[in-house]
């Protein structure tokens, strides 16, 4: 996928090269070009902020060019603004971003969402062995992951669910994955946690609950459903501390969040990966086992007795 647009990108005709050079003519006399109507699937993901005329470039270049953003190398972007480099990671960093992987990872989930499911498919292409792709696409994925969480950041949402007096994961469809992970793991370790993954009136239901010392974690991602930002937004309301695992480093479900946690969740085919959010979940879980070390021990050895007493498995 990658290699044809970078292909794509370095075929290109003398009429594309003649419309770069009229968007950087525009910027210099202070124009876009209609910029705002060209930025308009970017929605927040560029905060406002003042640019230098490279800045500006880089920013054209991408608004102009979903696809080619969303996919292209550094050196196509920079080379597309008539920049370097090092040009395009500083202004993904004045924007707000750890440096271009991150940028591109938030126009990567922006991009997704406005094309169709169908449309998904066509953009992802045909695979030489779909399990080989999709783990090497994973393997990407938990990199991106890695690579746009700080420390400090898995710190303050594991310090949250430690401190909770009761902690309530809501995450639906396939995102319901690694929210019943969560929950479930976190009760084996004695937490109150309670998973909601049937939105409407028991979501509401849920929530109404929540109030000042409860956490609530929500697990979404690609596109925002409207359940799920109210549902963040009336808790934060109600003081609960909100914590989002989601693919968008910006947007209302990150806007409601006092701890963001950010997943890279591009998959192969028409459906998104939820192995990375997975792995912010196993991580936080065993955060919260450190931080409670005999409660999760003495609940753990209660779990296991209860194994044996309900009969559960047969070894």
């Amino acid at each position: 996928m990658q290699s044809t647009l970078q292909s794509d990108a370095s075929n290109r005709t003398d009429a594309d090269l003649k419309s770069s050079a009229i968007d950087r003519d525009a910027q210099a006399t202070g124009t876009l070009g209609g910029g705002d109507v060209a930025h308009a699937w970017l929605g927040d993901v560029l905060p406002d902020v003042p640019l230098s005329k490279a800045q500006s470039r880089v920013v054209d270049v991408i608004g102009r060019n979903p696809q080619l953003a969303s996919y292209a190398d550094i050196a196509e972007i920079a080379q597309r603004a008539d920049v370097n480099n090092s040009t395009v990671v500083r202004a993904a960093q004045h924007l707000g971003y750890r440096g271009w992987p991150d940028l591109q990872r938030e126009l990567r989930s922006r991009y997704l969402v406005m094309i169709t499911t169908e449309e998904t498919l066509t953009e992802h292409g045909e695979h030489r062995s779909p399990l080989h792709d999709a783990l090497n696409h994973d393997i990407g994925n938990l990199r991106l992951t890695l690579d746009s969480n700080t420390a400090d950041d898995a710190e303050a949402a594991i310090a949250a669910l430690a401190g909770a007096q009761s902690i309530t994961v809501v995450g639906l469809g396939s995102f319901a994955g690694p929210a019943s992970v969560m929950a479930h793991l976190g009760s084996t370790m004695g937490y109150p946690i309670a998973l909601e993954n049937r939105g409407g009136v028991h979501l509401a239901s849920s929530i109404n609950t929540l109030g000042p010392g409860d956490v609530l974690v929500v697990i979404n991602m690609w596109r925002s459903t409207r359940q799920i930002i109210a549902a963040a937004e009336a808790a934060k309301q109600a003081g609960a501390t909100v914590i989002a695992i989601s693919d968008m480093r910006r947007g209302p479900l990150a806007a409601a969040a006092d701890h963001l946690l950010v997943a890279a969740s591009e998959g192969i085919s028409f459906f998104q990966s939820v192995t990375s959010a997975n792995s912010l979940v196993y991580g936080l879980l065993a955060g919260m086992e450190a931080a409670h070390p005999e409660r999760s021990r003495a609940a753990l050895r209660r779990t296991q007795q209860l194994w044996k007493d309900l009969d559960v498995y047969l070894d």
